[in-house]
């Protein structure tokens, strides 16, 4: 399914690529008609959905079946909180909502399972209070387990995110307040025409820092299925192999130990990850083969970073996510030289608070803002 053309903003702004000229009067949103399209090169595209309160988070689906399909997290301060499920018609080019279910609290992350090829069933998990597996069919979405890794207390200690790893789709890690990181192994009964059930179960848990852990993300280096690193409070980056856990590599540490929120690993070269440090207007690029110290600080955001997405087809180009309204995507090739300046930019209508670009069609990223969801053909 390719979306027709919409009337409305040229989205983003690019320097034109077969001169040296720095073309950056577009650096913020220009307004263009569709005779003036031609002048930028390449048609801009942009698409709308607005939901009934707040939006945090949010991911694409992988489903080959499923290409402009999205999930939602309500942002509610309350108990009772909401998922979306939204995709784009292709004979309005308008978003739709599939299906909405109730969720406590709300959503730290939401993720689809990753299915390029559709034979597992359709999954999407949801961290919070607990880590949520949900099966998602044309009618209803409905949980299938919920997993809990305090069985023996009456409390729980709030999941901050968590992963799905990309080569082994039966592990999930999630990284928790409690100072612990929990990778699951699920058990989705994958053979097609049977309706098994979902269930799954702690394959290890580790104390993996000294505060709270804010992010976990698997890496693609040495298989993909056995490496993984975690942020948090203490201010540093940790790496951890699963077939050796009794010791773990210290990537980076804040220089001033800010917190660190959000990592992200580059999808093309698992020597690279991003980081950033809460309420810190840069994005810090780290190279696992120089520990400690960045090859590359993205530093042209005018208020605190949100959000970071590296692009799934390229390792040298990244986009990022803040509370200035503003969507930088970056080219990082020239690294270790500063990079000064975004190639790309957007201009949101409030503070962006995610950013995701969509592995199977490279073409696309996602924002949300205020109750906005907005996907931005680049």
């Amino acid at each position: 399914m390719t979306p027709h053309r919409t009337n409305g903003v040229a989205l983003l702004s690019r320097f034109p690529q077969t001169t040296g000229q720095h073309c950056y009067g577009c650096q913020l949103i220009c307004v263009c008609s569709d005779a003036d399209m031609s002048v930028h090169g390449k048609r801009k595209e942009i698409y709308k959905y607005e939901a009934p309160w707040t939006v945090y988070a949010m991911n694409w689906s992988v489903r080959p079946d499923k290409r402009f399909r999205l999930a939602l997290g309500s942002f509610v301060e309350e108990y009772n909180n909401k998922v979306q499920l939204v995709g784009l018609e292709e004979e309005s080019s308008e978003f739709v909502c599939k299906n909405t279910f109730d969720h406590p609290y709300p959503t730290t992350k939401i993720m689809w399972i990753p299915d390029t090829k559709g034979v597992y069933p359709d999954l999407l998990a949801t961290s919070g209070d607990y880590l949520r597996i949900w099966r998602v069919s044309d009618t209803e979405t409905r949980l299938e387990c919920l997993l809990n890794n305090n069985k023996n207390s009456d409390f729980c200690a709030p999941l901050t995110s968590f992963d799905w790893n990309e080569v082994d789709p039966n592990l999930l890690g999630t990284s928790s307040i409690d100072t612990t990181c929990t990778i699951w192994g699920l058990e989705t009964g994958q053979v097609l025409g049977r309706v098994n059930l979902v269930s799954g179960h702690v394959k290890t848990q580790l104390i993996a820092h000294d505060k709270e852990v804010y992010d976990i993300a698997f890496s693609r280096a040495g298989g993909g299925r056995d490496m993984f690193a975690s942020v948090g409070a203490d201010g540093s980056v940790r790496m951890f192999d699963l077939r050796h856990l009794e010791h773990s590599t210290i990537i980076y540490e804040d220089p001033q130990h800010h917190p660190l929120l959000r990592l992200c690993w580059n999808k093309q070269d698992p020597n690279y990850l991003a980081t950033m440090a809460m309420d810190g207007m840069e994005v810090v690029i780290l190279d696992v083969r120089v520990p400690c110290t960045p090859v590359a600080r993205l530093n042209n955001h005018r208020a605190c970073v949100n959000g970071i997405a590296w692009a799934p087809h390229s390792s040298c180009h990244i986009c990022t996510a803040a509370d200035d309204h503003q969507a930088l995507i970056w080219d990082i090739q020239q690294m270790p030289r500063a990079i000064e300046d975004p190639i790309l930019a957007y201009t949101a209508e409030g503070e962006i608070n995610n950013v995701q670009w969509a592995s199977t069609q490279p073409d696309w990223i996602a924002i949300c803002y205020n109750n906005c969801l907005e996907i931005l053909r680049v």
